[in-house]
């Protein structure tokens, strides 16, 4: 908790004073849950059902705020950083989505918490689903939202998009490069990736370049990428070895970014697949469409299983 108060101290050092997104409600409480040989932060908040909300690159943790806000009312909510991002400790290694998997097990074991809905979006999708493979009788409902994931449906059609050069962009050239260039180079990512750029706020990009530009964090970001061609070998065989599983999945898309791809990306690992779209909104669904998605995610979490 001290650790993760002079950080947090030190962010707000370092960014203007207006850089403010959607802070989590009062009731949540943050804590550094020691587990996998890292430490993850975690805020939780709530009662009920247990829900863990996994993000993506170019965000945190904090990109969870509006839904955390509606599920709490009747849902003990998690949200992670995932490891090298946000406020969790940042490793030199182990960001296999296998490894990041085993994270989320480690810290719902530290909370004492059995089943729960995963929620996921980007990156999350990946680690999400190493989770859910790893643990098919610990979850209830999957959320995957607006990402591919390695070795699953149509991964290698989808690794010859242009837009995704970013894949194979890492190691320490590239990490001294960006070095000081933090939100020059994610604004690339929260522009090309947005339906309309201005959706993604000033406030928002303040707050996750000062986060990604803490020692570490970058490295922790390129290694999430450079983990892919492993993480694929353990999805293929994720999937030979369970088959396709059978609890319920939404895969949510955004109308300008993914799409109903989203769907045919999770139906080559599960049978009961339900899809939306999002209209207006490109990847950052959160962002651009946090009303539309919040309740797309409500709706279905709220259907028995």
């Amino acid at each position: 908790m001290i650790r993760a108060l002079l950080i947090g101290l030190s962010i707000l050092a370092a960014a203007p004073a207006v850089a403010q997104v959607e802070p989590f409600p009062a009731v949540f409480h943050a804590q550094e849950i020691t587990t996998n040989g890292t430490t993850i932060h975690v805020r939780v908040g709530g009662h009920g059902p247990a829900v863990v909300l996994l993000h993506g690159y170019g965000e945190t943790g904090d990109m969870w705020a509006p839904l955390a806000a509606d599920l709490m009312r009747d849902h003990t909510v998690i949200v992670p950083d995932l490891r090298g991002l946000g406020l969790s400790a940042k490793p030199p290694s182990g960001y296999e989505k296998k490894l990041q998997g085993q994270d989320v097990s480690g810290v719902l074991d530290a909370l004492h918490v059995g089943k729960v809905d995963v929620v996921a979006h980007d990156i999350g999708n990946m680690v999400g689903f190493s989770f859910v493979e790893q643990n098919p009788g610990r979850v209830t409902r999957l959320v995957l939202m607006d990402a591919p994931i390695p070795g699953i449906g149509p991964w290698e059609e989808i690794l010859k998009s242009p837009l995704l050069w970013h894949f194979r962009f890492g190691g320490p050239d590239m990490e001294r490069l960006v070095a000081g260039r933090e939100r020059i180079y994610l604004d690339r990512f929260w522009n090309e990736f947005s339906a309309t750029p201005a959706h993604f706020t000033e406030a928002s990009r303040q707050h996750y370049a000062a986060l990604y530009a803490q020692p570490g964090a970058m490295h922790g970001g390129f290694s999430q990428f450079a983990a892919f061609d492993q993480d694929v070998i353990d999805d293929r065989a994720f999937l030979a070895k369970n088959g396709k599983l059978g609890m319920p999945v939404l895969a949510i898309g955004g109308n300008k970014s993914f799409g109903l791809t989203m769907a045919a990306v999770a139906r080559d690992a599960f049978s009961n697949v339900q899809a939306v779209s999002i209209p207006d909104s490109g990847h950052w669904l959160m962002e651009e469409q946090p009303t539309a998605t919040v309740a797309a995610i409500r709706a279905f979490l709220d259907k028995p299983v």
